[in-house]
């Protein structure tokens, strides 16, 4: 009788003794999401998000002390699930590092911050129930809470020296002015309710319609007062250096900054600097190489005034912009199957940058779908200033936002089956944003870029990325000026004046965020080309594409051993050799 009851209480305790540590640590981090993320709690709930998160002092500490606990439990498990590990770990140091360094005091970047998340949310909000209309209402009567709680930060920031340039100030106000109507109705923020089933009860979507006029009404108060606060007590008191290196222990912010966003590729501020000069020499020698081509009469900077000026290069409506990038994206989407073996299931439209908000938007930017609730991503395509979105950018725009860069990467690891939530959401930024920059490389590689003026448009994308690495470092470790930071980019590359200009503003208010673009491009370039060098013919374009997507974005250091590790499973795939024969 004894034996028989050890042995049932063995076989109760042994699902515990055999569970791994890990699963319980990520339901952990999973809770910890839903207490601080209303969107997140909400989906988990299989509800609509009713609301914006708190970003009070309080609620910033609380979440930053729950993070490091957990942080250290996560780095004392001694498991084989290292990827895990380290993609968890950085999502809690982010938490950590912005509750050390106090980022609230500056809760926006320029073209986008708490001033923007609204308009975005209504552009995703669909409602086809009462349910998602009522959470709709009440995430607009919330507006006032978010953003009197975030101008409380500002207000910080004024008391502490952390303010914003005026610069992305300017952008930001400039947003924040454009949803200011006397007419709820005309406003971006009702449009979910001008789209309500047809099958809907009349009354219910009557209801729905006053509310929300209401709830609109509500939140365009808050930009209001929200506007009267920057005009009479934050513009008056910005900073007067462009970059933060001036601001008290700016250049220890910006190097954790330097090391979130590049995602362990392990540079420094001096490094990156240096690595942007390098870049900027060797683009600029294979553009010298295009004019030598079309034997262009005249020097470099005549040729650029050429590309920036001449009418035949800009389309002359939106409509013809929005026509050709259409056009460029139907051309990407074709070539993909030669280049990768899994495609996404979901895909993507492409749609104008909203009215409000494009004249200090960037050229281009993909929104993310969402699987789960079989919404499509989007690829945003800027109309306003058509004289400044030259049509030669649009292969290297559309490759970056669209395929094979954002959507296809972001979406691949979004479908990916058997992964924690965390793993499909995570983005690393130089994964990202470098595989957005290598997306470009694949479509020069794949003739994309049909005449010498787009292939020098896209190495012309490619400086702009290799300037930032210049410029960022500039602004922020080495106290370069506006016009400092700008010199690159008017001397190398043909982007348009207003394009540098809104760039280089998000730069200013953006700490290190575009320095991961070429880092992480340069680092993909090099697996593939160690991989290509040891697989030799055995080298599939396609195999390595997938190995690189396979498990979603990840830090650079392990991306580099999960390609070494497929290098090394590819090799051991090869016939042996035969043996030589005998003499």
């Amino acid at each position: 009788m004894k034996r028989f009851l050890w042995l049932v209480a063995l076989f109760l305790l042994a699902p515990a003794a055999l569970a791994d540590p890990m699963d319980d640590l990520i339901a952990e981090y999973e809770a910890y999401v839903r207490d601080t993320n209303p969107a997140e709690a909400a989906r988990a709930a299989g509800e609509a998000p009713s609301a914006w998160g708190n970003v009070t002092p309080e609620a910033v500490a609380e979440r930053a002390a729950r993070a490091e606990a957990l942080r250290d439990e996560i780095a004392a498990l001694d498991t084989d699930r290292t990827t895990d590990q380290a993609i968890l770990q950085r999502l809690l140091a982010v938490d950590i590092d912005d509750a050390s360094y106090d980022a609230a005091r500056i809760p926006f970047t320029g073209d986008w911050g708490f001033q923007a998340e609204p308009i975005f949310a209504a552009m995703q909000t669909k409602i086809t129930t009462e349910a998602e209309g009522d959470a709709w209402i009440a995430r607009l009567n919330d507006v006032p809470r978010y953003f009197a709680e975030n101008v409380a930060n500002m207000r910080r920031g004024l008391a502490t020296g952390w303010v914003a340039h005026a610069d992305p100030l300017k952008v930001s106000t400039d947003q924040i002015r454009e949803q200011i109507s006397d007419d709820p109705s005309a406003s971006g923020l009702y449009v979910p309710f001008l789209n309500l089933p047809s099958d809907m009860d009349p009354a219910v979507a009557s209801r729905l319609k006053t509310d929300g006029l209401t709830a609109v009404a509500n939140a365009i108060s808050a930009y209001r007062k929200t506007l009267a606060f920057i005009e009479e007590d934050y513009a008056p008191n910005t900073r007067e250096g462009a970059g933060i290196a001036n601001l008290p222990g700016g250049k220890e912010v910006y190097a954790a900054a330097i090391e979130q966003h590049t995602a362990g590729a392990g540079y420094t501020p001096e490094e990156i600097h240096a690595l942007g000069e390098a870049e900027v020499a060797r683009i600029r020698a294979e553009m010298e190489d295009i004019l030598e081509e079309i034997q262009f009469e005249g020097d470099f900077q005549d040729f650029l005034t050429f590309l920036r000026t001449d009418p035949g290069f800009y389309a002359k409506t939106p409509e013809e912009l929005m026509g050709r990038a259409k056009e460029v994206a139907a051309k990407l989407d074709a070539i993909l199957p030669d280049y990768f073996g899994k495609l996404p299931e979901h895909w993507y439209n492409v749609e104008p940058v909203p009215a409000t908000i494009a004249p200090g938007y960037t050229s281009g930017r993909y929104v993310e779908g969402d699987p789960e609730e079989d919404r499509p991503g989007i690829y945003l395509v800027n109309t306003y200033a058509l004289d400044q979105r030259p049509l030669y950018e649009l292969p290297a725009l559309s490759a970056h936002e669209a395929v094979p860069g954002h959507h296809l990467q972001i979406m691949l690891a979004m479908e990916m089956e058997g992964q924690p939530r965390f793993r499909q959401q995570y983005y690393a930024t130089a994964f990202g944003e470098g595989w957005g920059l290598y997306a470009e490389h694949l479509a020069m590689e794949a003739g994309l870029n049909e005449t010498p003026y787009e292939r020098f448009g896209g190495l012309s994308m490619e400086m702009w990325r290799a300037c930032r690495l210049v410029a960022d470092t500039g602004l922020h470790w080495y106290g370069w000026t506006r016009e400092e930071a700008e010199t690159c980019f008017n001397e190398n590359s043909a982007l348009a004046p207003l394009n540098i200009q809104n760039e280089v503003t998000r730069y200013m208010g953006w700490p290190g965020q575009a320095t991961a673009y070429k880092i992480g491009e340069l680092k993909i370039l090099d697996l593939r080309h160690q991989a290509e060098e040891v697989l030799g013919d055995a080298f599939d374009i396609r195999a390595f594409h997938d190995a690189v997507l396979a498990e979603g974005a990840v830090p650079m250091d392990v991306l580099d051993r999960q390609i070494h590790d497929w290098i090394d499973a590819q090799m051991a795939l090869q016939p042996a050799p035969e043996d030589a024969p005998a003499p």
